[in-house]
């Protein structure tokens, strides 16, 4: 991404699009009965309220009526179809793990097979993006957690902790390249969870081979555990790694998040809130719910002259609904240098007007 003179001044960034992720699959309910929503109503009304706080992107997880995270396609329909009568506007967004909680004490944190998270692209009514992560890797959840994060939580029970401790992903090449051709062929846009720079150049190499002809819609996330640490360091390299026509939103874990998403207001990137994030205030004097985060961060981005984007701006600012024909169309929309053409030597660029 190019930061030109005037880069930082709000007049020359684009609103600031929320994304709120308020359902926290691996908390239990018990862990924050006053912000966790278990019921079928209760989780459609937090996205209202998530909405209404000025959030235009709902990472959505749905539960059970026991409380347990749930894995049936079913609920997710019914739920994404109670957000889109309630709110039309707000960009809907199935996380692509289903739900990573465990079904039982002790049982390992896993993702569901490849072939269910295929059934995603079936989802009706469709949501307009669902997440995917890139290059199979460990999802250490819990590696930059402190005590002090987990203490009179469900993840200080040992055998829970050891099940996040543990869990990894599947996203290979194969499955990648399917998933995202369906998704594309339900018009359902494609969200990158990229954990590293190795991951955002294995989708510019799809893109240049004509197998992921989308939008480069991302998020960054700084969660450590196999995927990079917040720190300043690997967020500018990451940054610096993007082209110009992505559109790049942070993520982090815990305390980590307010300063992340202060930078990311600043540089005139996105943000992501919400208990799936973290609890806590920055004192840990109490816990902070999903609506009281996106109030903080529509707050401070206003006192930096940066107006928030409403539901109709964030799906112009997403390209929610684009699609791209071949590799030259994808790379030129993108801002990636185009395809060397045979015979062509030295660096490549767009013809020159």
């Amino acid at each position: 991404m190019n930061f030109l003179d005037g880069s930082l001044f709000p007049e020359n960034q684009q609103k600031l699009v929320i994304t709120v992720a308020p359902y926290g699959p691996e908390w239990e309910p018990e862990d924050f009965p006053d912000d966790i929503p278990v019921s079928m109503e209760a989780q459609i009304q937090k996205a209202v309220d998530c909405y209404n706080a000025g959030a235009t992107v709902l990472h959505l997880h749905v539960r059970e009526a026991d409380g347990k995270g749930s894995k049936r396609l079913s609920k997710f329909n019914e739920l994404i179809a109670g957000v889109r009568a309630r709110v039309p506007e707000m960009i809907i967004q199935v996380g692509g793990s289903i739900s990573f909680a465990p079904e039982g004490e002790g049982d390992a944190a896993k993702w569901l097979s490849d072939d269910t998270r295929h059934m995603l692209a079936d989802l009706k009514p469709a949501p307009d993006q669902v997440t995917i992560a890139i290059n199979t890797n460990q999802m250490n959840v819990v590696e930059q957690m402190c005590d002090a994060d987990v203490a009179g939580t469900s993840l200080a029970q040992p055998a829970l902790y050891r099940a996040y401790r543990e869990m990894t992903y599947n996203a290979g090449p194969e499955w990648v390249e399917e998933h995202i051709k369906r998704l594309s062929a339900a018009r359902i846009q494609t969200h990158f969870q990229i954990a590293n720079i190795a991951g955002l150049e294995t989708v510019e190499r799809m893109m240049r081979r004509n197998v992921c002809n989308v939008p480069l819609i991302l998020t960054w996330v700084a969660i450590g555990g196999g995927f990079e640490a917040p720190n300043l360091y690997n967020l500018a390299n990451f940054v610096r790694a993007c082209p110009d026509g992505s559109v790049l939103t942070l993520e982090t874990s815990m305390l980590n998040v307010l300063p992340l998403n202060m930078m990311a207001i600043a540089m005139g990137l996105h943000v992501r809130c919400g208990i799936e994030d973290n609890i806590w205030t920055q004192r840990r004097d109490r816990k902070m719910g999903s609506v009281e985060q996106i109030e903080q961060l529509v707050r401070m981005s206003r006192e930096a002259g940066r107006e928030v984007a409403n539901g109709r701006e964030a799906r112009a600012i997403y390209k929610i609904g684009s699609f791209y024909n071949n590799a030259d169309e994808t790379l030129a929309q993108n801002g990636y240098a185009p395809n060397r053409k045979a015979g062509q030597k030295g660096f490549t660029q767009y013809a020159l007007a």
